[in-house]
């Protein structure tokens, strides 16, 4: 799905892209851009193994990459449309533009990212990572909620958000 939304090529098409926004929020997807075999769930990223029972060693791959990616990039390709008039969606591939990797710390194989007015707009979600997004979205409408609570933070000159829903207890590991 992200050939649906527009690609950033170079770190100052990214630049430009979050400056020359003046009233709309700059939503950024970060990430890998695989070729058409990954995005089938053929991944070259490593698989992860969870164990099933720890009795018997049973064991189940996970591959975390591609899959992540490819929730993420249909919830924002989906919810593009509907945001139009307060937000715009880029996606910037990390192997080709790697300017950014170290500033923002983008590890991960997805990383969705808000700027209001040329300023990064940080979003506390409750998992004490206050940057970023850095896991696949799979409900459109909780990703739209976010979207609406950033801007109108933003909007009113907030640098730091709290977002409507607490996620510390998404994720138990």
């Amino acid at each position: 799905m992200s050939y649906l939304l527009p690609h950033l090529h170079s770190g100052w098409a990214v630049d430009q892209a979050i400056l020359a926004e003046e009233e709309r929020l700059v939503i950024i997807r970060f990430g890998h851009d695989w070729d058409e075999t990954c995005m089938q769930g053929q991944s070259h990223l490593a698989a992860v193994l969870f164990p099933l029972d720890l009795c018997q060693c049973s064991f189940r791959v996970v591959d975390l990459g591609v899959a992540t990616l490819r929730y993420m990039d249909e919830v924002l390709s989906s919810v593009a449309e509907t945001i139009k008039n307060f937000a715009v969606i880029y996606l910037v591939d990390i192997t080709e533009v790697p300017d950014f990797n170290t500033m923002y710390e983008l590890y991960d194989p997805s990383t969705v990212m808000f700027f209001f007015r040329n300023k990064h707009i940080m979003i506390d979600l409750g998992t004490g990572n206050n940057n970023k997004i850095n896991w696949a979205m799979k409900d459109k409408q909780e990703f739209i909620d976010i979207v609406e609570t950033v801007y109108r933070g933003a909007r009113k000159g907030r640098g730091l958000v709290i977002a409507p829903k607490d996620y510390s207890t998404k994720y138990r590991y």
